[in-house]
């Protein structure tokens, strides 16, 4: 039996997309381990850091917005080259940008590559592996989501082994080390097979997705997922660093490199069992532990039992967004490319609010970032809120 050429096998494009969200891991979580250098070395405020956030996943937020229009026309395979270039860019930019423009401006910029970068792999990538001929979807998704997990421990570690060995104030050789992932994954995304799950033209438009119930729930659960995971994720270096009060290696260590992992575990064990255990039953008990993290963390005087409650919070959040994702593409089969765009502008949105709200309620406390985090909670809360009405839309559907 003849085997297939990587321009036909379906599983080189399943692991090119795993690579893609390890690259949106590097993206999204390089950066805020050096949250309290940039504060030191560039005379930063938190509230301003926070804006670096918001800026990042807000420009993303317009990439899936226009994506929409743009990606069908240009081509996933195109667009997703281009993703990866940009995300080099910007992670090289993060070491050059800020020595040839003032600082801010600089940091600004090299978030506005990788953003865009961002913004294109959380719209493609989902549905180029959906649109693959495999089984078992909902686990499929859960555990391409999972190595975005991975790939966050992945740089938490390397990083944080880098720091001890060469010093924290050589952390652009790593932000150039880190732009090499993405650029050789822009070069396997030209090789491999790609799909698309609806022909041109018969996905639904803008229009029809606005018009429905169920896909504003969907939006609501997916900015509530994006919210509910990066209010924590983006914040936990600097909540153990300056927080806790306990060192930076620790603070990476015990924060957000034990989140990642237990988000890790949360959607590959998930993508195993996902036949056995019914999605929106272990999203509700997942919503239910992300309250509980979230107090854990904001309320307890315990250093220890606070970094438990980051800890918990990634344990909680893991299925939230990939399980929105397969919510919707069994629940509106016809969505489409739109349809997938507009949910990631939505959990970008969470993105961009989440650790926006955590970052000015801790400037009103002077810079107390457990108020921030006690803040966040009314994330999870609606996203609880959000299960509720997709169950009752479910139950009007089949009645």
């Amino acid at each position: 039996m003849r085997s297939l050429s990587i321009r036909e096998n379906y599983n080189h494009t399943i692991y090119a997309s795993y690579i893609g969200y390890i690259t949106q891991a590097i993206i999204n979580n390089f950066a805020p381990l050096l949250f309290i250098t940039f504060q030191n070395s560039y005379q930063i405020s938190l509230d301003k850091i926070a804006l670096l956030v918001s800026f990042n996943f807000g420009l993303q937020l317009i990439v899936d917005l226009l994506a929409a229009k743009f990606v069908d026309r240009i081509g996933y395979r195109t667009c997703a080259m281009a993703a990866h270039i940009s995300s080099a860019v910007g992670l090289m930019g993060l070491a050059v940008f800020p020595s040839l423009l003032p600082p801010y401006a600089g940091l600004l910029l090299a978030y506005a590559f990788c953003a865009v970068g961002g913004g294109l792999i959380e719209v493609l990538i989902s549905p180029i592996v959906e649109a693959c001929p495999t089984e078992k979807k909902e686990g499929a998704m859960s555990i391409l989501h999972s190595f975005y997990c991975w790939g966050h421990v992945f740089v938490v570690l390397l990083s944080t082994l880098f720091f001890t060995l060469f010093g924290i104030e050589n952390w652009k050789i790593m932000a150039v080390v880190w732009a090499v992932i993405p650029l050789l994954n822009t070069f396997y995304f030209s090789q491999v097979p790609i799909a698309t799950l609806t022909e041109s033209g018969e996905g639904l438009s803008f229009g029809q997705l606005f018009r429905s119930r169920m896909f504003w729930i969907f939006f609501l659960l997916m900015a509530c997922a994006g919210a509910s995971e990066q209010a924590m994720s983006q914040w936990a270096s600097a909540f153990a660093e300056a927080g806790l009060g306990v060192s930076k290696t620790i603070g990476d260590l015990a924060g957000p490199c034990a989140f990642a992992v237990c988000m890790g575990l949360t959607r590959a064990l998930y993508g195993k069992f996902s036949d056995k255990v019914p999605l929106i039953r272990f999203m509700a008990a997942s919503g239910a532990l992300c309250i509980v993290s979230y107090l854990l963390a904001s309320l307890s005087a315990n250093p220890v039992a606070a970094l438990v409650g980051c800890s918990l919070c990634g344990l909680s959040v893991g299925i939230m967004w990939p399980g929105t994702f397969s919510l919707a593409a069994k629940g509106m089969p016809r969505g489409g490319t739109a349809m997938f765009a507009l949910l990631a502008l939505a959990g970008d949105l969470g993105c961009t609010s989440g650790p926006a709200l955590v970052g000015t309620v801790s400037e009103w406390f002077q810079s107390n970032l457990k108020m921030g985090i006690l803040f966040a909670v009314c994330f999870p809360i609606l996203l609880l809120a959000g299960l509720i009405l997709y169950r009752a839309a479910s139950r009007r559907r089949t009645d």
